[in-house]
């Protein structure tokens, strides 16, 4: 195997790693309000706030905040831009959720984002991708179809139309977030850049909490516990690995991996709470897992490869 071919590998278990650490994340909001009724945007706010917190105490502690000072002087929009996007992206797929239900939202916010991609690349490189690829990103988008709608409730919510353009505004905003955090990374340091990201989007979040519904914090021993696995693994090291990820993959490549995330979500429902996967959701999976496993060939990867940073 090439030195390329197995950063690439390398790049793609670094994404599919931070993809099952955000599958588990549903998991923690339901038993965090459980315990206490934070909203999603709260939850949300307090997840970012809390993985910057982390971070900067990480960068502290190597010895290494000048980094972060360097980056902002010189990738300050595409740092804000980052930050502000990671935010938006999330907060647009909360709310498409109330609108227009779970399953809708996943399948539109989740499987836009690698299909805008590819079709970008594409239209950059002047050829179409080639079969491989088209075979495996097909497969990812009808996995998670069945893995989404096996697992949620098919009603369509209050508003669906409403919600279908906010889950279209997140992949959107999830695949251009995922471009410009690619490029950043390719002279950053995974751990500063996701410093500098979450200290965007706690910024961008934490105001929200004056205008939501419900409780702006806990006391509940349970929820804060959650809370941090929230800030601490899905956010801080989950972004961390992610950076990394995309020093030597494609983006488009890295957002298909990231379809590991629903099925993470699903199997976890299964094993913790007791949730049923049925032959449809096992279908699906199966999809999911074949085609992430078929991104690690470079003939049928979802982008092309890219040289390692080298950036420690």
């Amino acid at each position: 195997m090439s030195q390329g071919s197995r950063s690439h590998l390398r790049g793609l278990l670094e994404v599919g790693a931070a993809s099952v650490l955000w599958g588990t994340g549903g998991l923690a909001v339901q038993l965090i309000r459980e315990h206490e009724a934070l909203s999603p945007v709260t939850i949300s706010a307090w997840r970012m706030a809390i993985a910057a917190a982390v971070l900067l105490g990480a960068l502290v502690a190597l010895r290494r905040g000048g980094e972060l000072v360097d980056l902002a002087r010189r990738h300050p929009r595409q740092l804000l831009a980052v930050g502000a996007g990671t935010a938006a992206y999330q907060g647009f797929y909360f709310v498409s959720v109330t609108q227009v239900g779970v399953a809708v939202s996943t399948v539109v916010s989740l499987g836009l984002a690698p299909v805008l991609l590819t079709v970008l690349e594409s239209v950059r490189d002047r050829r179409s991708p080639a079969s491989s690829r088209l075979a495996v990103l097909g497969a990812a988008l009808v996995g998670l179809v069945l893995v989404s709608v096996a697992g949620h409730e098919s009603s369509t919510g209050p508003a669906p139309v409403a919600g279908v353009l906010l889950a279209i505004a997140s992949g959107t905003t999830y695949a251009v977030t995922t471009v410009a955090g690619g490029t950043v990374s390719r002279t950053s340091s995974p751990l500063v850049l996701t410093s500098g990201m979450t200290l965007v989007g706690a910024a961008v979040l934490l105001p929200c909490l004056a205008v939501v519904d419900g409780p702006r914090v806990t006391t509940d021993a349970v929820a804060l516990g959650w809370l941090l696995y929230l800030g601490a693994l899905t956010m801080a090291l989950a972004y961390v690995l992610l950076y990394s990820g995309l020093r030597v993959v494609a983006p488009s490549t890295a957002v298909t991996a990231s379809l590991v995330e629903p099925v993470t979500a699903a199997v976890v429902a299964a094993v913790v709470l007791g949730e049923a996967l049925g032959p449809v959701a096992v279908a699906g999976i199966v999809l999911v897992l074949g085609a992430v496993a078929g991104l690690g060939r470079p003939a049928a990867a979802a982008g092309p490869l890219l040289p390692d940073a080298h950036l420690r």
